[in-house]
């Protein structure tokens, strides 16, 4: 190819009066590709332009009088894989653009702009990148191969990069380089963590190429890999994902729980007794998840689902990790306690948070100040310090899990709460017993004052009677005289 191109800036350099570039174009396969040819017309004449590929002949052509033609080889059933846009002719563009390019379209393209007298030439090489997936979808625990193809090659040794879903693959690539096709190979055994999108980036001489493919791998989906974690809450409800890929109904499936430190014994101990493997009526058939009701303690630990599908046992481990939080008094006078956030693993945590919920009048939950650590000290506690408290843990990839303790309203943990009962106890009885005495002295008055109106109830007529006993006793003394 690259001795094309050179018979090819031979003959220009040869020509009278003529310009020449190389310039290399990556294209993906299946995608369109643009090939640059710019010029600046110097008369007001519309220039001829000729598209030619080496050993191909024609490509597409414009003649001055604005004739087009094209080559054989680029109509396919009327249909022009191949246009230069006028609109951008004014501008001296005169790019060349292949729809849906395919890897014989690599190669070496010349551009020739002939402009009164004035000739202008361009080379093109264009590389045509894929990436391909062998098998397409892939029984997990089976041989798959990525393989990333630059038509035409390269003189040099050039790697490629891999990306799996826009990260990085760090694993080693078979590359197969120099010679008429670059490759880059990667074999692996299919499991759920290849799933996605393969992105192979080359780079070359400057330039940078890039081409995709998806891989779906069946078997299980969830959890996409061994040893996943899954936490859980002392007292909650947890599920054990095991989902096997959609319409695959596996046969025989089990839950196994695994002995402490082996990989693969299960344990001859039973599954706890709130563990239900029986599927749900809600759960799809491929779904074979579990549950327990109440997760405990000594609950923590690794589990394995397995089930055969097209003959082949599918394996998926995972580690159940169970939180709880202690609490311990420091100090009974100064009611100090001490709540501690404790985890059956705790290698993925790298951070914990304690937050105090609460609600609104929406019953939406409200979070208050962080605290960070392990370890919460609530000091005295006050009426900020009831309520439920919630042990945030996080890792890398984000929060992991919580649990909450609900911290009682009781006054026998706050020597303050309880000083300030005592005070408000004493103030109300003797508040209640002043008011019993003016209540017995009001009574005591009014019953008097019913006693006075009793005792006087005919005035006018006492007084009548009393007017007329001094009168007759008046009569009686003047007749004793005479």
């Amino acid at each position: 190819m690259l001795l094309e191109c050179f018979i090819f800036i031979l003959i220009t350099f040869l020509m009278r009066g003529v310009q020449c570039e190389v310039t290399e174009v990556f294209a993906e396969k299946g995608s369109l590709a643009v090939l640059p040819c710019k010029y600046s017309p110097t008369s007001s004449v519309s220039p001829a332009i000729f598209w030619v590929k080496a050993n191909k002949g024609t490509v597409w052509m414009k003649q001055k009088s604005g004739v087009q033609l094209w080559g054989s080889s680029w109509l396919q059933k009327g249909f022009q894989r191949v246009r230069c846009p006028h609109t951008q002719f004014e501008k001296g563009d005169y790019s060349l653009q292949i729809i849906s390019v395919t890897e014989e379209d690599g190669g070496v393209y010349s551009c020739r702009v002939d402009d009164g007298g004035i000739h202008a030439e361009t080379m093109v090489l264009l590389r045509i990148i894929t990436v391909s997936i062998s098998p397409l979808v892939v029984m997990s625990g089976r041989d798959v191969s990525v393989t990333c193809t630059v038509t035409p090659g390269f003189n040099e040794v050039t790697a490629a990069q891999w990306f799996l879903n826009d990260s990085q693959f760090p694993r080693k690539t078979e590359i197969i380089s120099p010679g008429e096709t670059f490759k880059s190979l990667v074999k692996e055994k299919a499991s759920a963590r290849l799933t996605g999108k393969w992105t192979c980036v080359v780079g070359y001489r400057g330039k940078e190429g890039r081409a995709s493919a998806t891989l779906s791998v069946s078997g299980i989906l969830q959890p996409p890999s061994d040893d996943t974690k899954v936490y859980a809450a002392v007292g909650s409800a947890a599920t054990l994902p095991c989902v096997f890929s959609s319409g695959m109904i596996p046969s025989s499936p089990l839950w196994e729980k695994l002995q402490p430190g082996s990989l693969n014994k299960a344990s001859p101990s039973r599954l706890p007794s709130s563990f239900s493997s029986s599927s749900l009526s809600s759960q799809l058939p491929w779904d074979k998840s579990a549950g327990l009701r109440e997760v405990d303690f000594k609950d923590e630990g690794r589990y394995r689902c397995s089930g055969t599908v097209q003959g082949q046992r599918l394996v998926r481990n995972l580690q159940l990790v169970v939180a709880k939080i202690e609490s311990s008094v420091l100090s009974k006078k100064k009611a100090s306690v001490t709540l501690t956030c404790q985890l059956s693993d705790t290698s993925k945590v790298t951070e914990y948070e304690w937050v105090r919920v609460t609600y609104d009048l929406n019953g939406t939950q409200v979070f208050g100040s962080i605290h960070k650590g392990k370890t919460l000290s609530i000091s005295q506690l006050s009426e900020e310090s009831w309520g439920t408290w919630a042990c945030r843990f996080s890792g890398k990839e984000g929060i992991l899990g919580n649990i909450t303790y609900h911290v009682p309203m009781m006054s026998g943990f706050s020597g303050q709460k309880s000083s300030g009962f005592s005070k408000n106890t004493a103030a109300v009885v003797g508040l209640s017993f002043l008011l019993l005495v003016l209540l017995l002295i009001l009574a005591q008055m009014y019953k008097n004052h019913r006693r006075k109106q009793n005792i006087f109830q005919y005035p006018a007529l006492e007084a009548i009677i009393h007017t007329i006993s001094n009168e007759q006793e008046e009569r009686e003394r003047n007749r004793v005289k005479k």
